[in-house]
């Protein structure tokens, strides 16, 4: 199957290059207009039983029933498995406003078998600079499920220690941003990359005139922009929607270790080399042998294990690339061979220590 994976893969790469244009929007983004990250503790309650038994989850109770007007005797541990304490956490776009609801993650930070059913008592999130940006509150939503039988034995699906609530946020407090500050903004490529930056600030001049734009480095634009924010939004809603083509990635060859995946750019080119490749293969079988003595006979019956290994070297395999050759001949090289995707990677590896490899080999 990895073969085949590697062959799909390899035949999209090699189709003839096409130039697509696209829009400013999905090639970068307005330099301090991001979301900004949330973070809070709080309790979830209302579980069967597959709470916490931690003894800061106890704490965190008693310190909420004491807010909340309710003492509880000295020495006293509350102890309930059907709370659960957990971490609550978020991303609050640009341009929230107070009363607006976004979704929140909750995670178990215990314990805690399930959270399914359970229910997140009200949970100031707090922002980097520690002040409160919202606050959650509401019921979860698990996707995962797990049982479990009296002897031990379980099934779990998914994770069923983390959920989500659905607009479990509302929002209490504007981050400020520098979208209306300045007779500029900056444009932040999401690729940095110089021929696009180049493009992206001519076919800005070309639509709004000669010297509204201009390209500062590799990955970020600075474009004139009028002061008014009833002027600045109907601007950048026309310059978010221009199109250009960017420029071509860099040739690069990504392969996943884990999985056997290749991904090769199709811009790769090989230097003039050639590259032997062969394999030696290892056979070990075990075969358990029984001798059994004679009736009537005082021997014992032995059991004994019978090992044959057998090696098979494969012939050597040459491979000659000629100046320039292209990703297309180096696939139809390799599978004419049948050889597998981890002999391309030896192959490659190969190559590039011969700096022969016009690509950055990035292995994950």
């Amino acid at each position: 199957m990895t073969k085949t994976i590697l062959i799909i893969l390899c035949a999209l790469l090699v189709l003839p290059s096409m130039a697509f244009a696209e829009r400013v929007k999905d090639l970068a983004s307005i330099a301090g207009v991001r979301a900004n990250q949330l973070v809070g503790f709080g309790l979830v309650v209302g579980l069967n039983g597959t709470g916490d038994k931690t003894s800061f989850t106890g704490q965190s109770l008693r310190t909420m029933l004491r807010e909340l007007g309710v003492t509880l005797p000295p020495g006293v541990d509350p102890g309930s498995k059907n709370v659960a304490a957990v971490s609550i956490h978020t991303d609050l776009p640009p341009f929230m406003k107070p009363g607006q609801t976004i979704d929140v993650s909750i995670s178990s930070l215990g314990d805690a078998k399930s959270l399914r059913g359970g229910s997140l008592l009200m949970t100031p999130l707090k922002g980097a600079d520690g002040k409160i940006y919202a606050i959650a509150q509401g019921n979860l939503v698990v996707g995962g499920f797990g049982a479990e039988a009296g002897d031990g034995s379980r099934v779990t699906v998914n994770i069923p220690s983390a959920g989500r609530i659905p607009n479990g946020a509302t929002v209490e407090r504007t981050v400020r941003n520098a979208f209306n500050v300045g007779d500029h903004i900056i444009l932040n490529l999401h690729q940095p990359d110089f021929t696009t930056a180049s493009r992206l600030a001519d076919s800005i001049n070309h639509t709004l005139g000669k010297g509204s734009a201009r390209s500062i480095d590799a990955s970020s634009i600075k474009v004139n922009a009028p002061r008014d924010p009833s002027q600045r939004v109907p601007f950048l809603s026309l310059v978010e929607n221009l199109q250009l083509t960017p420029g071509e990635a860099a040739a690069r060859i990504v392969v996943n270790s884990r999985t056997g995946t290749i991904v090769i750019g199709q811009n790769v080119r090989v230097s003039p080399a050639a590259v032997t490749h062969g394999n030696l293969s290892v056979t070990i079988s075990a075969n358990t042998e029984v001798s059994q003595p004679n009736a009537f006979s005082d021997g014992e019956t032995v059991i004994s294990p019978n090992f044959d290994v057998e090696i098979t070297e494969e012939d050597s395999r040459m491979f000659v690339f000629n100046p320039g050759i292209s990703l297309d001949e180096i696939v139809r090289a390799v599978n004419q061979v049948g050889a597998a995707p981890g002999d391309l990677v030896a192959i490659l590896e190969a190559l590039k220590q011969a700096g022969a490899l016009s690509a950055d080999l990035v292995i994950i």
